[in-house]
């Protein structure tokens, strides 16, 4: 499932760069839980928890079924 989250991160990583930002897969766990660490503006941005749950969250269960949730590390 590594794989496939990684893929579908590619896709959005474009948009996360026009804006100087950027996202690393951490971990993917075996119940589904995929683990991010943002980084550039992104990193402390007030509307990071937005992007990361309304945006790249909702994308990953939409292009990988098995995902379950979103979590940020530090």
């Amino acid at each position: 499932m590594r794989e496939e989250v990684e893929k579908a991160l590619q896709k959005v990583r474009p948009m996360l760069q026009a804006d100087g930002g950027d996202v690393e897969l951490v971990e993917v766990t075996e119940d589904g839980i995929v683990k991010l660490r943002l980084q550039g503006a992104c990193k402390g941005c007030p509307m990071s928890t937005y992007t990361l749950k309304m945006g790249i969250e909702r994308f990953l269960k939409k292009e990988v079924p098995e995902v379950k949730a979103v979590e940020e590390v530090s």
